[in-house]
């Protein structure tokens, strides 16, 4: 009996006892985790990636991805012969009762276009495969209207097959954070579920009532899901927005931000978040384009979203500015200056740089002739982009903080969060620039000669 027809026990039955097979498309940040998670509830699991270093680090037993726990997941399930890998897209759909796409769609250089390629392959590879009863989830956040607009097309004319008649086809949007990924996805939230019919979004429900223990929310539709993983990531991008916006004005009051920040989100409607250098990651950089397109083609205005993006793009180059006027007070000029960056990553505590503010500051700073620039991060090793920016990695704090003019906190970094501007001129053997893009240095008991400034905070003397 084809997947799509048997009755919910039977459904639970046979994912808790491994007859249901499911295929993941893509074995990144993301769908190693919910590959994971696939496992844990019973299924057999084959992972799908295009790039062959992360198909053999899966087959070899070990995660492609820095995710705790990840690891020792795989080597698990890979020697009990459950989870395998490969690169053929076609024979997983073939092997496959469940196929999972989260592969990546992002903004084209203009901003504005989402780039479909990688979901448009993937689509070609499960069509190739896709059997009578079989159910295509996608995962990956994408404009409103891709899962019936764009992939249900794809998946009908190149299989013959009609979604939610021969084949179910749903939207469900991946929630997690880097660094606690496999626990969000089975324990954290409860999972958003929209289908194209009912019967996909019935059958979808019930397979991930058993991966994930918060339990199912099911929308009315694939698109309200699509438009609902946009709204959580616009909403932070906005409040992130709001934050910056007010942070400066507090510092140019003489007011510290984050003590207003405190006592408003006192009371329970605010929830005022933290300002910042910048916002970086794989999501809310790129969800606001993403739902702009959506409200472009039905003749729609977003101007608080496109506002928001716009302070938060802006938030590198204002740290620029603040790091000229720290250096101007200690008298040093900025083109001449050793500036030293501290933190890489985009969230605190985490490898993952990708689309980090830091390298936006980077530009900036390159774009007015600066040249010393070395960085740190404790959790990033080794980055090609800084390499490529003629910047610097060192892997001891103190190295790179070491004749430095100016220090820059980006990230804020537990390994961070108690340093003092006493100790980073200690490491620095001089009276230095302290710009705290995250607010969280102590600058009590400075040195004399010494300067400090945070994104909320006043200056210092």
């Amino acid at each position: 009996m084809a997947l799509m027809e048997k009755r919910k026990e039977m459904l639970e039955g046979d994912l808790r006892t491994g007859k249901i097979t499911a295929a993941v498309y893509g074995l990144g940040h993301v769908g190693i985790p919910l590959a994971i998670a696939w496992l844990m509830a019973g299924a057999r699991v084959i992972g799908v990636d295009p790039i062959k270093a992360k198909v053999d680090a899966v087959n070899s037993g070990t995660s492609p991805v820095d995710e705790p726990g990840a690891s020792d997941a795989i080597n698990l399930y890979v020697r009990e012969g459950r989870l395998s890998a490969t690169a053929s897209g076609s024979k997983a759909s073939e092997d496959s009762d469940v196929k999972l796409i989260v592969v990546p769609v992002e903004l084209k250089k203009d901003g504005k276009t989402p780039e479909m390629k990688y979901l448009k392959s993937a689509a070609e590879a499960i069509a190739a495969g896709l059997k009578r009863g079989d159910l295509v989830i996608l995962e990956t956040s994408v404009p409103p209207g891709t899962t019936r607009g764009f992939l249900g097309p794809l998946l009908e004319k190149a299989s013959g097959l009609r979604a939610d008649e021969d084949f179910g086809l749903a939207y469900s949007p991946e929630r997690i954070s880097e660094g606690r990924a496999i626990r969000d996805i089975v324990e954290a939230y409860p999972k958003i579920i929209g289908g194209v019919g009912q019967r996909s979004a019935k059958v979808a429900a019930t397979l991930y009532r058993m991966v994930c223990r918060k339990g199912v929310i099911v929308l009315s539709s694939d698109l309200a899901a699509e438009l609902e993983k946009l709204l959580e990531g616009i909403y932070r991008d906005v409040n992130i927005a709001l934050a910056n916006e007010v942070a400066g004005l507090c510092r140019s009051l003489g007011i510290d931000f984050e003590e207003a920040r405190m006592a408003a989100n006192s009371q329970p409607y605010s929830h005022v978040h933290r300002p910042g250098p910048g916002v970086g990651g794989y999501c809310l950089p790129i969800y606001p384009g993403l739902l702009m397109r959506a409200a472009n083609e039905v003749g729609a205005d977003l101007p608080l979203v496109k506002l928001a993006r716009t302070i938060n793009d802006r938030m590198p180059g204002r740290v620029k500015d603040l790091i000229r006027e720290a250096l101007d007070k200690i008298g040093v000029d900025l083109k001449g200056a050793n500036i030293a960056l501290l933190g890489i990553a985009f969230r605190a505590d985490v490898p993952d740089s990708r689309k980090s503010p830091t390298y936006s500051l980077v530009q900036e700073l390159r774009g007015v002739g600066v040249t010393k620039i070395k960085a740190h991060d404790p959790f990033v090793r080794e980055d090609q982009k800084l390499a490529q920016f003629g910047v610097f990695l060192e892997h001891e704090l103190e190295e790179a903080v070491r004749g430095a003019d100016a220090v820059v906190l980006l990230t804020d970094h537990s390994a961070y969060r108690d340093l003092s501007v006493s100790e980073l001129s200690r490491m620095a053997e001089k009276n230095i620039a302290v710009i705290d893009g995250r607010d969280i240095i102590d600058h009590r008991n400075m040195p004399g000669g010494s300067v400090y400034v945070g994104v909320g905070r006043p200056w210092s003397p």
